[in-house]
């Protein structure tokens, strides 16, 4: 809404920048010729308040009618602006819709390893600690909401009754529809804690503070849960001691004063296996351990991933663990579910960032740097390296060492997806050919591969270590899946 009072805004100065007063003489000029009866003309104060930000209930006839104000009966300039505002109207609407509860959600039926962090979680919210906000951050699908779930419950279970909880999902990577309003959280949270609704003011620091003020001395237990951004979650903190919050996000969280913070990576290869043990039963995986630890390992041991496979196991007892090293193992895990996760934090990255995604998967899964993203993006090492950051701090990509990065396997097979569908043949070509020569250029006897990107069959740099070679995939993998043009 509010990049939709910038542009009216900018019309006002296109059109000469009549006053208020003006465009409200306009307005009952109108309104008087189309018959509209005098108590529904606006006054000069309400029309001057169309053109402030931060509104959250516009009026959708006022605005339309201060456009006209402004362009005059052009049907063709009015039929854009009516489009433009439905479309903002509609993810107005969308944001206020808020799933909040004064309760918390059922936790899954198998919760799997994790044992360190539940036991870091639970002393730094323990209530002789000053932390009073804990954030849980990872990579799509390697299980923060499970987690923090489990760690409230828990919580909860050693605290004496009638604690007030609150639970939302902020739906901060949500694929389709925008991230919660914090307004529409408090206005939910305010009738959750029994204000209501004459007492719950517009403004939204106004909301805040009540929302602390009914909160102080209460020992709350506040979770939410796939937060965007700071400024989406500043209001939503209780901010007050006894009060405990439990954050999750996929995004590195900044501007929020000084939470404590567990980063939640995929899990241990023996918790993996449990994982795989407990959803696909324990007759499916016992004949062969070692096939299924391999399995584990070639979906990067990210929880939902183990979660489909499993599933799959279980529902497909045909299926011996063999037909699960070839190509169906990654496309499953990718087709029931991880792929929407991915596309979810995608959809949110810069250009910049979203473009080198994709053309890291011309490379084989190995680490890089950003010299070599330089390489693939035709850009200066700078450009590389702040792309390679919004990729960390979306936790789609994982820093290995200082200047060394590393895709999940998962994040790289998206990747070779969407470079399919998204940079044209000849651009791949070109990436690889600026690939091959910057191998060339750092080491004369670098090692060639072929990969196959949209019928070209082009060499691949590839600098083989020794510790490369303990982790290398099996060779189908390895040399990278076809993609068809």
């Amino acid at each position: 809404m509010n990049e939709f009072i910038a542009e009216l805004r900018l019309l006002k100065a296109w059109a000469g920048n009549p006053s208020i007063t003006e465009i409200t003489r306009r307005i009952h000029r109108d309104w008087q010729r189309v018959g509209r009866p005098r108590g529904e003309w606006p006054a000069r104060s309400t029309v001057g308040n169309c053109f402030q930000v931060g509104r959250r209930r516009p009026n959708a006839d006022l605005l339309l009618a201060v456009v006209q104000a402004l362009v005059g009966a052009d049907e063709a300039i009015l039929s854009v602006w009516r489009q433009s505002l439905r479309a903002v109207l509609g993810e107005a609407e969308a944001a206020a819709r808020v799933s909040a509860y004064d309760r918390l959600p059922a936790g899954l039926s198998v919760f799997v390893g994790r044992t360190d962090l539940v036991a870091q979680a639970e002393f730094l919210l323990a209530r002789d600690q000053d932390v009073t906000t804990l954030v849980l951050e990872g990579m799509p699908g390697v299980g923060k909401t499970s987690l923090a779930l489990h760690i409230a419950h828990r919580l909860l279970a050693e605290e004496r009754t009638g604690v007030p909880v609150l639970f939302a999902n902020l739906r901060g990577s949500a694929p389709q529809g925008p991230p919660a309003d914090p307004a529409a959280v408090l206005e939910t949270f305010l009738r959750l804690l029994g204000a209501t609704g004459d007492r719950i003011p517009y403004d939204l620091d106004a909301r805040a503070a009540l929302y602390r003020q009914l909160l102080a001395g209460t020992g709350a237990l506040v979770v939410l849960d796939d937060a965007a951004d700071a400024e989406q979650l500043r209001r939503l903190l209780p901010g007050t001691r006894g009060c405990r919050t439990v954050i999750t996000s996929r995004r590195a969280l900044s501007g929020l004063g000084d939470p404590a913070r567990l980063p939640v990576r995929p899990l241990d290869p023996d918790d993996s296996v449990e994982l795989l043990r407990a959803t696909a039963g324990a007759d499916r995986i016992i004949p062969d351990i070692t096939a299924v630890h391999e399995i584990a390992g070639l979906l990067g041991h990210l929880p939902l991933a183990l979660s489909v496979i499993g599933r799959h196991m279980r529902d497909h007892p045909a299926w011996v663990l063999g037909d699960y090293y070839r190509e169906p193992l990654i496309t499953l895990a990718l087709e029931d579910g991880v792929r929407t996760a991915l596309a979810g934090s995608d959809a949110s990255l810069p250009t910049g960032a979203r473009r080198l995604l994709r053309l890291l998967a011309v490379q084989p899964l190995q680490e890089t740097d950003a010299a070599t993203a330089a390489a693939l993006l035709g850009e200066p090492p700078s450009a590389a390296e702040h792309h390679l950051a919004a990729l960390a701090a979306a936790h789609l990509i994982e820093r290995t060492a200082p200047g060394r990065f590393r895709l999940h396997p998962l994040v790289h097979a998206y990747a070779e997806e969407r470079i399919c569908i998204d940079e044209p043949a000849t651009r791949i070509r070109q990436a690889l050919g600026r690939l091959l020569e910057h191998g060339r250029s750092r080491d004369a006897a670098i090692q060639l591969e072929t990969r196959t990107l949209r019928g070209f069959r082009l060499p691949m740099p590839r600098q083989h270590s020794e510790a490369d070679g303990g982790t290398r995939l099996p060779q189908h993998l390895r040399a990278g899946r076809v993609l068809a043009a």
